[in-house]
């Protein structure tokens, strides 16, 4: 048994941390970490835990975290770097759901993220965890940095695309829609019912923190820069992220759609559709599925790629869970079985 230490588990992240855990059949709770909720019961925080989850939030303790044999942080930015050379040194192995190690320049965190990074040696070795990119690195990694949710969908809809050298990198167009709870739990006007409902918006057009770690991996991908313009939207849905991709291609361009299956074909969490579809985000909607359509309208010079994950189970802690099976030598899909819910 894996034994699993969660500090930060009240948020959406966290509860479906929790939710996803409390049946692998491989891990063992030992402690989940909450300042402000300490000493209550996490089942009566998230009543869906009951009779699955039966231990109480606690003060981070350094002791009872280096006891398990893997800590997940499901905390703000900044939080995991200030404990990670601690728990690192005792043996105890890693997975930040934060954005903490995902950029590999501490000056590159710090323009985004507005801090200056408390431990930049770790940067390099930790490992980007996006497994279907990452796999042989994961596998021995004491570290990973689980990815962005809106990074996420826009690199599995890219990389056949990039790797394949059948399109201009330097003009990609990333046009992407997310449920409000990839804005996290916290009180905020924006994502209250009577703002987010019956409304829809684009933000953060000028810079968004996710468009560095987006352009970071399609760069590991390719080679060299890529030129890519990123611009998420709000939707009045609670969970998804649906991600409308664009690209030129080139002249010598291949069969798309075998592009693609051939490059997923073995992908357990990825479903490269059938040609002609148009894959909705209520279907990966509590499970660990990317599904994705790729398009050439009227066999033109533009590629449509329609990329589709739950923000909080493939953007977050389903794919969290997939790295934590990689790095203890499971099978990729234990515990992570579950059928998207519909409607």
């Amino acid at each position: 048994m894996i034994k699993v230490g969660i500090v930060g588990g009240t948020g959406y992240t966290g509860v479906e941390l929790l939710r996803l855990l409390a049946l692998h059949p491989q891990v063992q709770l030992e402690t989940i970490t909450s300042r402000g909720e300490a000493g209550l019961a996490v089942a009566e925080l998230f009543p869906n835990l009951r009779g699955h989850v039966d231990l109480v939030f606690s003060e981070p303790d350094p002791d009872r975290l280096a006891a398990c044999d893997l800590v997940f942080f499901a905390t703000p930015n900044g939080i995991a770097m200030g404990m990670a050379e601690q728990l690192l040194s005792r043996g105890v192995r890693i997975i930040d759901l934060a954005a903490d190690f995902r950029l590999r320049d501490p000056a590159l965190w710090q323009q985004w993220y507005g801090m200056e990074h408390a431990c930049p040696a770790l940067l390099e070795e930790a490992v980007y965890g996006l497994p279907e990119q990452n796999r042989a690195a994961i596998a021995g990694a004491r570290l990973v940095a689980n990815p962005g949710c809106y990074p996420t969908a826009v690199q599995l809809g890219f990389l056949p695309l990039l790797e394949s050298g059948c399109v201009d990198s330097s003009s990609l167009i990333a046009d992407c829609k997310s449920g409000v709870s990839g804005a996290g739990r916290k009180a905020s006007v924006g994502t209250l019912l009577a703002e987010a409902a019956d409304n829809f918006k684009a933000y953060a057009v000028p810079g968004h923190r996710h468009l560095p770690e987006i352009r970071q991996g399609l760069e590991a991908a390719t080679g060299h820069p890529v030129g890519l313009t990123f611009v998420p939207h709000l939707t009045p849905m609670i969970r998804g992220i649906h991600a409308t991709l664009y690209a030129r291609l080139e002249s010598d361009a291949p069969d798309l759609q075998s592009c693609f299956e051939a490059r997923y074909r073995d992908e357990s969490f990825v479903d490269v559709m059938p040609a002609g579809a148009h894959p909705e985000t209520r279907t990966v909607k509590g499970a660990n599925h990317c599904r994705i359509a790729v398009h050439r309208p009227g066999d033109g010079s533009t590629v449509v790629v329609l990329s589709v994950i739950d923000n909080l189970v493939k953007g977050a802690a389903g794919q969290a869970v997939q790295n934590m099976n990689i790095m203890f030598g499971l099978e990729e899909d234990t515990g992570l079985g579950s059928i998207a819910l519909v409607p």
